[in-house]
């Protein structure tokens, strides 16, 4: 089939790759000429594990190319997937619907150019996340243009091709028999593999990946919830987790006590849900998730108290050594990174910053340049007063601590992310804090 992808942000350019390599013909639009040269060229414009490679391959074949006008998207195809970004606005922390509606209202002025007879209906897929509602309201604007279907996305940053190709499941929120059978054909390879199609109306498939991610980031404050109760008690968090998770109607995933949960999606998912619950006179029904937020910045707090404590009580002059800066391991994304709000706390206490990522380090300079940032463990850690183990990838876990110790001025270490091995640390001279593991030591 033919179809196109407007909007080549993260979602949208995997959604463009994995749709051209299961043998669609797929036209990438984007008003950023620079992006589409990019992403023509096979280069993606972020790390993505398993993209590249993906991408050059589509674009090589033909099946993949990409444009910035809107018109030739409306000749090329009668299947539109919406892609595109809803931010958090400022105060309210609702979504901000304004590059959604541009879309909309750009395909609505080409289709009428059409006429009212296509050689078959156009569907517009949205897969950005938005208010329930918001079908409806694109319906509306579209008028009899054309039909409108919601089909979320559940990608996880790292994992986003293996997600899209081997989905848990496809939603599928459509109004007409039409788009339905429209979207079975085009996901026909991936439900031919096993994946689960769950056909919906448009407003239960916008609610799915808000009330999804909505729950997951409850699971998160709720294990580190019990960190800070650990903390208080002398338990071990870790232990907890394991014993809670073994639970079957509980399970073990997101129950991952640490620095607590960022990027582009769960915490502005969380604060939009609840804005539109509120404006719906709802917002006692999820009136929980506001504390569920205020838990999960409060562990960025938490984390630069303890790292102050443990270099004696003030950060002036001490300098700090800071291991990560996205927002989660194998993805370059620092958008409400974690890492960085704790490393740029410090820095404004007074220490000496040097930050450290595999991918992130371009990123994170452009948004926290009055941090300082290396390439290599060992020069940022040098003469470091404490290192802060902010985000968990697999290249930390395996570094040597003894040849580490001889590299810092005073062996500490926080692990913010639960993924070091204390004893090893330890063996080689260190001390070592994780947040709800007070036997590590004490305070």
């Amino acid at each position: 089939m033919r179809l196109t992808v407007i909007g080549t942000g993260y979602v949208g350019a995997v959604h463009a790759a994995c749709m051209a390599d299961i043998g669609h013909e797929v036209l990438g639009v984007d008003v950023d000429a620079e992006r589409t040269a990019a992403l023509a060229a096979g280069r993606p414009p972020f790390f993505e594990p398993a993209l590249g490679g993906t991408l050059q391959r589509v674009v090589d074949s033909g099946r993949l190319r990409f444009t910035t006008s809107t018109a030739e998207a409306c000749r090329f195809a009668d299947t539109h997937f919406v892609c595109v970004g809803t931010p958090q606005l400022p105060g309210s922390g609702a979504a901000d619907l304004r590059h959604v509606e541009a879309v909309v209202d750009g395909l609505a002025a080409h289709l009428a150019d059409a006429g009212d007879q296509p050689d078959q209906p156009v569907l517009v897929v949205g897969k950005s996340t938005v208010p329930v509602g918001t079908a409806d309201m694109l319906a509306r604007r579209l008028g009899r243009a054309a039909d409108v279907a919601w089909n979320p996305e559940f990608l996880r940053e790292g994992c986003a091709v293996q997600d899209t190709l081997r989905p848990e499941r496809i939603v599928a929120g459509v109004r007409t028999p039409t788009a339905e059978a429209r979207l079975r054909e085009i996901y026909a390879p991936l439900t031919a593999a096993g994946a689960p199609f769950i056909v919906t109306d448009p407003a239960t498939a916008e609610l799915v990946k808000l009330a999804s991610n909505s729950f997951l980031a409850t699971k998160v404050s709720f294990i580190n919830a019990m960190a800070e109760i650990c903390d208080a008690t002398g338990a071990d968090v870790l232990t907890l987790a394991e014993a809670m998770g073994a639970d079957s109607r509980i399970g073990p995933r997101f129950l991952a006590p640490g620095l607590g949960f960022g990027g582009s999606c769960l915490p502005k998912d969380i604060r939009a849900f609840t804005a539109r619950a509120e404006e719906l006179g709802l917002g006692e029904s999820v009136a929980f998730l506001r504390q569920v937020d205020e838990i999960n910045t409060r562990q960025r707090r938490r984390t630069v108290e303890l790292a102050e404590r443990l270099v004696g009580g003030s950060f002036a002059d001490r300098g700090v050594a800071v291991l990560g800066a996205a927002f989660k391991p194998r993805s370059d994304d620092v958008r409400d990174s974690p890492a960085l709000a704790v490393a740029e706390a410090v820095r404004r206490r007074g220490a000496e910053v040097r930050v450290h990522d595999p991918e992130a380090v371009d990123n994170a300079r452009a948004a926290y340049p009055a941090l300082q940032f290396a390439l290599d463990v060992n020069k940022t850690c040098e003469q470091a007063d404490i290192v802060l183990h902010l985000t968990e990838w697999p290249q930390y876990r395996d570094l040597d601590p003894a040849a580490l110790a001889t590299v810092v001025r005073t062996p500490v270490i926080v692990d913010a992310r639960h993924s070091l091995d204390p004893q090893a640390w330890r063996a080689a001279g260190w001390t070592l804090r994780a947040p709800g593991r007070p036997r590590l030591g004490g305070n």
